[in-house]
């Protein structure tokens, strides 16, 4: 029975019973790990010892588990508590966005698959949240991290469709079964497109394709747009509505 010690944050909690969660979480050598972490919410001072008095969503921690092949959870002895992002219990947009950004990373990526990548965007965008106007910026460079790390990065200097190279205009199409932008308007779906992007989107996409620090360039309708953009992707991805993406396209 391997046992692991790592770096995790918590993406998805809830109570097993009145003393024990059970927990998702992010690792980074280990990729995500769901696991039973029993007595995690006594209050006994051995119990608080060793899981910190429980383990919150959105927080980042170093745990140690155990892993069994043949059981569905992973068994959590130890919890260490390192960073609470106290800013996402005081900001109502920030918490809103960062479960959004749990929610899209325990449905994009599978358990045990490691992503170091996107356990350190996370984490990075965890604490980027802390500043209101880095909201979507924050939000972006983690979206396409995440989309990228996973195998789903989408194409944007050449036909999706076609693989020919795309002319300069002022509105292109965004096709998700096509994976990225496309001259095709008659293929796809209601929720898998395409869709009519604005040339500042797809500038944006690019810049933070090739540069993750560049999103900050973009204004602030741009960047939101862009958000949005690749929240219905993952949609189309997953073939299902997160009730998470509602912060993004309600908003």
């Amino acid at each position: 029975m391997p046992r692991i010690k790592d770096q995790a944050v918590c993406i998805r909690h809830f109570d097993w019973s009145e003393t024990s969660q059970v927990v998702s979480l992010l690792t980074r050598d280990h990729g995500k790990v769901r696991g039973l972490a029993k007595g995690s919410k006594r209050t006994s001072p051995s119990a608080a010892a060793r899981f910190s008095g429980g383990i919150d969503l959105l927080t980042r921690g170093q745990i140690v588990a155990v892993i069994r092949p043949s059981a569905e959870l992973a068994t959590l002895t130890e919890w260490d508590l390192q960073d609470p992002y106290p800013h996402l219990r005081q900001n109502l947009a920030a918490q809103r966005i960062a479960m959004y950004g749990a929610d899209l990373a325990n449905a994009l990526l599978a358990d045990h698959d490691t992503h170091p990548n996107s356990h350190d965007a996370l984490t990075t965008f965890l604490a980027e949240l802390a500043e209101a106007k880095q909201h979507n910026a924050a939000l972006l460079r983690f979206q396409w991290t995440l989309l990228d790390d996973g195998g789903y990065r989408p194409h944007l200097d050449q036909d999706a469709a076609t693989g020919q190279a795309l002319t300069d205009q002022s509105t292109y199409c965004f096709d998700a079964l096509a994976g990225g932008i496309t001259g095709l308007t008659s293929r796809g779906t209601k929720h898998a497109g395409p869709w009519a992007v604005r040339r500042e989107t797809v500038q944006a996409l690019r810049s933070v394709a090739n540069d993750l620090s560049d999103s900050n360039a973009a204004t602030e309708t741009t960047l939101r747009r862009a958000n949005r953009l690749l929240c219905v992707y993952a949609r189309a991805i997953l073939d299902r509505h997160l009730p998470t993406m509602d912060f993004l396209l309600d908003g």
